[in-house]
């Protein structure tokens, strides 16, 4: 994809270590209803992933953001009881759960690129319960039947910035696939479906791009075209200004160049999740900018239930 590279090196540990859901844990909770113990209610987020060679280029501005993650307590101060990605390089006809009982597997869903990128291993420990109590939540909302895959792990869009964003791997994740044959309404009503996790402790987390455009990339310290800064700028103002959920929604016409910067939805339509199970009136947070390759916007955002935001 034109990015720079370096050296492969090994995500940092950090002193701090989270406690995720026990074996024990996951097997009461499935034979109790689904039903997880409350900690806190948590905002949604979404994160544009950039280039696959995040996972090993220190040079990436946006790689500083993921490693702070956890230091700057950007989803709390305490980690998330269990993640649920919605990552823009998963789409299926209908909505699929991985339901993994162990740790997932790392897929590599790219090529072309340095062979370190090949070794790294990102083995999250599944979370069953979570897919199931998501399956459940979508089908109670009319958008079964829910398909469950038990074999399929983390593909780039979850695992690299995870192994940023939560290094030690210790965090149950779980993910959810995405109709690109619907629009961002449809992304948008599955993700206020899913608005209940947020008072589990789960982090609902959109991951694609705010722009992406691969045949229109250049090389890094060219100037970023018009198209692009003036959809990211669209972007940005629809959400923090207005909080203009319905223009996102119809993105494809309300947005300047909205086809230019998204030629498929798939990196998109993650958003429109993380938007909608933050629920109604939202308050959006722009948490992180830069650019590469010229066209390849970074913005992510925090998106907070307007309860949370009033407090």
């Amino acid at each position: 994809m034109g990015q720079r590279q370096s050296q492969a090196k090994k995500p940092n540990t950090r002193a701090t270590t989270p406690t995720p859901i026990t074996r024990r844990d996951q097997q009461q909770q499935e034979g109790s209803g689904l039903e997880f113990e409350t900690e806190r209610r948590m905002d949604t987020f979404f994160v544009s992933h950039g280039s696959p060679t995040l996972s090993i280029d220190e040079t990436i501005p946006a790689r500083h953001f993921f490693e702070s993650w956890l230091p700057a307590a950007v989803a709390g101060a305490e980690p998330p009881r269990a993640i649920l990605v919605v990552s823009g390089h998963w789409e299926t006809a209908a909505p699929t759960v991985n339901v993994i009982r162990g740790s997932n597997g790392t897929i590599y869903d790219f090529y072309g690129f340095p062979k370190p990128m090949y070794q790294l291993k990102y083995p999250a420990p599944g979370a069953p319960d979570l897919a199931m109590k998501t399956k459940s939540l979508l089908e109670q909302a009319g958008f079964g039947p829910v398909k469950e895959d038990h074999t399929r792990g983390l593909d780039h869009g979850a695992w690299v910035p995870l192994m940023l964003m939560y290094p030690d791997a210790n965090v149950p994740v779980c993910q959810l696939s995405l109709q690109t044959g619907r629009d961002g309404a449809y992304h948008y009503e599955l993700g206020r479906a899913l608005a209940p996790l947020r008072d589990d402790g789960v982090l609902v987390l959109g991951s694609g791009s705010a722009t992406h455009n691969l045949r229109r990339m250049g090389p890094d310290g060219t100037p970023t075209p018009p198209w692009a800064t003036e959809f990211d700028a669209w972007l940005r103002d629809a959400l923090l200004a207005g909080g203009r959920h319905g223009e996102v929604k119809r993105w494809e016409e309300a947005a300047p160049h909205g086809r230019t910067a998204h030629p498929s939805p798939d990196h998109f339509l993650p958003l429109h999740v993380a938007l909608g199970a933050a629920g109604e009136d939202a308050r959006a947070e722009l948490i992180h900018s830069s650019w590469t390759n010229a066209s390849l916007s970074y913005s992510s955002f925090r998106f907070t239930p307007a309860t949370a935001a009033k407090n």
